[in-house]
C-alpha cells in the first residue's frame, strides 16, 4: 500500500463516520420534532377549547351587564337628585338665616342647621 492509498482509506473512513453521525443526528432530530408536533397539536386543541369557553363567558358577562345598566343609571340619577335636594336645602337655610327679621325663624333655621350637622356627624360615625 502506498501512502496515497492509506490517505484515501483514512479519508473514506472519516467520511463514513461523518455520514453515520449525521444520520444518527437526523434520526434523533426527527423523533424530537415528532414529539414537539404532537405536543403542539394537543396545546392547540386545548387553546381552542379555552377560547370557546372564554367567548361563552364573555357573552354571559355582557348580557348580565346589559341587565344591570338600568339599575346603575337609576342609582346615578338618585344620587344626582339627592345632591340637588341637599343643595336646595342649604340654599333655603342660608336664605332663611339671612332674611329672617323674626328671631324665632332665625332660631328655627339655626336649629335645622344643627340637626343637619348632627345627622351628617352620625352618618360619618356609622360608616366608619
Amino acid at each position: 500500500m502506498t501512502p496515497g492509498n492509506i490517505a484515501l482509506l483514512i479519508i473514506a473512513v472519516a467520511v463514513l463516520l461523518l455520514v453515520l453521525f449525521i444520520g444518527l443526528f437526523l434520526v434523533r432530530l426527527t423523533r424530537t420534532l415528532g414529539v414537539i408536533t404532537r405536543d403542539v397539536d394537543i396545546i392547540a386543541r386545548e387553546a381552542d377549547e379555552i377560547l370557546a369557553n372564554a367567548n361563552v363567558l364573555l357573552t354571559d358577562v355582557n348580557d348580565k351587564m346589559a341587565a344591570i345598566d338600568p339599575v346603575v343609571q337609576a342609582a346615578a340619577d338618585l344620587g344626582t337628585s339627592v345632591s340637588e335636594l341637599n343643595n336646595a336645602t342649604h340654599h333655603l337655610t342660608n336664605k332663611v338665616k339671612g332674611t329672617a327679621s323674626n328671631k324665632n325663624v332665625a332660631n328655627v333655621a339655626s336649629a335645622f342647621g344643627v340637626v343637619n350637622n348632627l345627622r351628617k356627624h352620625r352618618k360619618r360615625t356609622v360608616t366608619k
